[in-house]
């Protein structure tokens, strides 16, 4: 069982190979995460919403999977607005507190910032499969295959850990220990847990070397890994979004760089 969802999808993108999702997110990312102002961070923002509409999730999936960023951002911006850089008017002061234009604006740039940066790499990763992802990366990308396939293995057994964990909340609960003490009873059940995930990794990795995971030489793949015209245009697609979302910046004047003068 995948931790995310399996399930077939119609949208453009969501048969694209998850390597070129990872290349995208990172190529709307990058350029983001060098400047800090609002042109820059909305019209990425704007670009990268029709570029949802291709991925293939309904909008009643696509709150449900991204709520906590949209949380996190306006939530970060109150934080830069209360506390952030001091300039131009200040509007209000206390103690510590201190709201004046500059941050106003710093606080609304970072809340378009994060939203920009984040949302791709949630939802574009909502159509992934983890296997489709291990192989991607070591067919393409060539990473190790010690490192990918053991990264793939604890994947899987994250939703074993879950499992795990209503076993044991509900055998202690038969046995009548898990009455009081919350604190306790959460210490308990985490140290059982652990003792569960070091002996059930100890058997994975011995299954895993008996089966020739751990061999030497070039290993063979079930299904082979393409990177083809359909992911090279995504890629493409995500340096048009940074490229414009830059010349904007620069055009009008708000480009902010985080290293080097700004323009």
């Amino acid at each position: 069982m995948t931790l995310l969802a399996s399930r077939a999808r119609g949208g453009i993108v969501a048969g694209i190979n998850p390597v070129a999702k990872l290349g995208v997110s990172a190529l709307i990312a990058i350029p983001l995460i060098l400047t800090l102002d609002i042109v820059s961070a909305a019209v990425a923002l704007l670009l990268e919403c029709v570029l949802f509409l291709f991925v293939g999730i309904g909008w009643r999936e696509f709150w449900v999977r991204t709520w906590p960023v949209w949380l996190a951002a306006p939530l970060t911006g109150v934080t830069i607005a209360l506390y952030g850089e001091t300039s131009g008017p200040l509007f209000f002061e206390w103690f510590v507190v201190r709201i004046s234009e500059g941050s106003l604006e710093l606080a609304l740039a970072t809340m378009f910032r994060v939203l920009a940066i984040a949302l791709p790499s949630v939802v574009l990763f909502v159509t992934v499969d983890p296997t489709d992802l291990a192989d991607g990366l070591a067919q393409i990308v060539r990473l190790p295959a010690r490192f990918v396939l053991g990264a793939l293995a604890g994947l899987r057994m994250v939703g074993l850990f879950l499992d795990d964990w209503r076993a044991l909340e509900l055998a202690r609960r038969a046995r009548g220990v898990a009455d009081r003490g919350r604190i306790r009873r959460l210490l308990g059940m985490v140290f059982a847990l652990l003792v569960l995930s070091i002996r059930r990794g100890a058997k994975l990795a011995t299954a895993m070397e008996a089966r020739g995971f751990g061999a030497s030489g070039r290993r063979t793949w079930a299904r082979p890994s393409t990177f083809g015209f359909r992911e090279w245009m995504l890629l493409l697609i995500g340096a048009g979004i940074s490229a414009i979302a830059i010349t904007a910046a620069v055009i009008t004047g708000a480009w902010n760089p985080i290293f080097g003068p700004s323009v």
